[in-house]
């Protein structure tokens, strides 16, 4: 998905004064076609690739702590010393150059050897090699976000045992984000939408077995059995089983869309082609989301839900009527405070009384967690599968990462569950590392991103309430930062084309540093 960004700033194989480079300072520049990013820290000099490999994201624009750089779009991590995709979202390593002192010029020369491992990057930071805990065979349940992350990890930390990746869609593991923004809308290409190519699963030895579902689970004799009969043994079991969408209950509803997986996907986008107008039954992220996709498509848009803002419990109200409005200019009808009693054959029924017409109906009114498993499993499950600080579950050698693990915030030091993709990303591969033994605790910073029309909305943390919001700058503006606070600490910072501070939101709450988020958004007087 990532793209090879247009070249710009010095040719750094005619080099660049020292004086140009300060110590923990960053600077993009070009060498044999390609951009190059240096940073500098103390005498040491790295020089990468300058393009994130997830989206295309500028890192000359991004981060940089300690020997990494942070991408400003979606937070991905890639350590300058080998270029290695060291956390989610990134997907492959960087390229590496040489960098040597000329007369007090910096020069990069060409790119360095790359140290290979089973994935085709750099040799990952961190401990790889053998297990601590010997594996001969790992079954992965769920290949969405978490299940396929994991499954790469356990390849980058050096598990050459026999490797199951069972997913219950038709197709390989896909970038979901993708599904509800720019191919939704008709402005990305479907090569996008996979995060690996199909053959990318065989040449590393993972064996992805498409629409499989697991219908049992005995965690005491270390099987599980498959829909089809079929019987696998492991040694340890991931469970990445996701969530599925809530289902609408009223008359007609076999007519209403949802949309989790590719196929969904590709149904509604189907559907849209055809269609003139559509209604979208809930308020919800995706359901916005959807909403703004078919309104590029140029479908005429209701939406209706029963809250009096769009997303006010997890924005607050300022960003709900941003967003409310912002939806509105383009031409979006809401109907709040409503709901739907029957879907009928061209309209939807509104509890109000009023019909709307609709050739289209989706819905996006929440996901549950897919916990069906785990508890015939005998599993401890409370509104999702109950995990430890390493993601372990009540059952030896079973673990759970994504949409339908229940983990403890080291910030709150209460259990949470969150639906978010790069947190997904980020369990699976914390939980590649303890199925083989290393003992890795999960205290990764929630993220997520939204994107409505051209606007993107970044959020770091997790505020399930809050007794305050602060605001720096202007939101109607469009250049925003919001901070949620309860009891004098910041819980979560949404911001709105202020990447930078995104970033580095994300780093304080990391170390815990309340003073350096209370100056990033200074609270308002009361």
């Amino acid at each position: 998905m990532g793209g090879q960004a247009e070249l710009s700033g010095p040719d750094l194989k005619q080099g660049v004064s020292e004086d140009e480079l300060p110590d923990g300072g960053m600077l993009v520049g070009h060498a044999d076609g390609e951009s190059v990013l240096l940073a500098r820290r103390g005498q040491e000099v790295f020089a990468i690739g300058a393009t994130c490999t997830h989206y295309g994201g500028p890192l000359g624009e991004g981060l940089f702590i300690g020997n990494e750089v942070r991408c400003p779009w979606h937070h991905a991590c890639f350590s300058l010393k080998t270029g290695a995709a060291v956390r989610a979202p990134a997907l492959n390593a960087l390229p590496c150059f040489e960098v040597e002192r000329r007369d007090g010029r910096l020069v990069v020369l060409g790119k360095r050897e790359a140290v290979p491992n089973r994935l085709g990057g750099n040799a990952p930071g961190g401990a790889a090699g053998a297990a601590a805990t010997p594996r001969t065979r790992i079954v992965i349940v769920g290949a969405g976000a978490a299940g396929e992350a994991a499954a790469e990890m356990l390849r980058r930390e050096g598990f050459e045992g026999q490797l199951v990746l069972l997913g219950r869609d038709p197709d390989v593991p896909v970038d979901r984000p993708n599904l509800s923004k720019d191919y939704l809308a008709g402005n990305a290409p479907e090569e996008w939408v996979p995060l690996r190519p199909r053959e990318f699963y065989a040449e590393n030895q993972i064996e992805l077995r498409r629409e499989r579902r697991v219908i049992k689970l005995d965690a005491q004799a270390r099987k599980i059995e498959l829909e089809s009969g079929e019987t696998l043994e492991w040694d340890a079991l991931l469970l990445a089983t996701g969530a599925e969408p809530v289902r609408l209950g009223v008359p007609g509803a076999e007519r209403v869309l949802y949309l989790r997986t590719f196929t969904d996907c590709r149904t509604l986008i189907a559907r849209a082609t055809s269609a003139r107008r559509a209604v979208v039954i809930g308020a919800s992220f995706i359901g916005l989301e959807v909403a703004a996709s078919l309104r590029t498509r140029g479908l005429e848009v209701d939406v209706v839900a029963p809250e009096s803002r769009p997303l006010e419990r997890v924005m607050g109200p300022e960003l709900g009527d941003f967003i409310r409005g912002l939806h509105e200019a383009h031409g979006v009808r809401f109907h709040l405070g409503d709901g739907v009693t029957a879907i009928e054959q061209a309209h939807v029924v509104l509890k109000s009384g009023g019909k709307l017409e609709a050739d289209l109906v989706v819905a996006g009114i929440g996901v549950r967690p897919s916990v069906e498993i785990a508890e015939r499993g005998g599993l401890v499950v409370d509104r999702g599968i109950v995990v430890n600080d390493e993601l372990q579950t009540s059952a030896e050698a079973v673990f759970a990462a994504g949409d339908a693990a229940r983990f403890p915030d080291v910030r709150s030091g209460q259990k949470i569950r969150v639906e978010h993709w790069v947190v997904a990303q980020r369990m699976g591969q914390v939980a590649a590392q303890n199925l083989l033994g290393r003992h890795v605790r999960f205290d990764s910073v929630p993220f997520f991103w939204s994107q409505h029309y051209d606007v993107p909305i970044n959020y770091v943390g997790h505020a399930e309430s809050w007794d305050r919001i602060d605001v720096s700058g202007k939101v109607a503006d469009r250049d925003c930062a919001l901070a949620y606070r309860k009891a004098g600490r910041t819980l979560a910072i949404a911001s709105i084309y202020r990447d930078h501070v995104s970033l580095e939101a994300e780093a304080a709450m990391e170390r815990g540093d309340e003073a350096a988020l209370l100056e990033l958004v200074p609270p308002a007087a009361q």
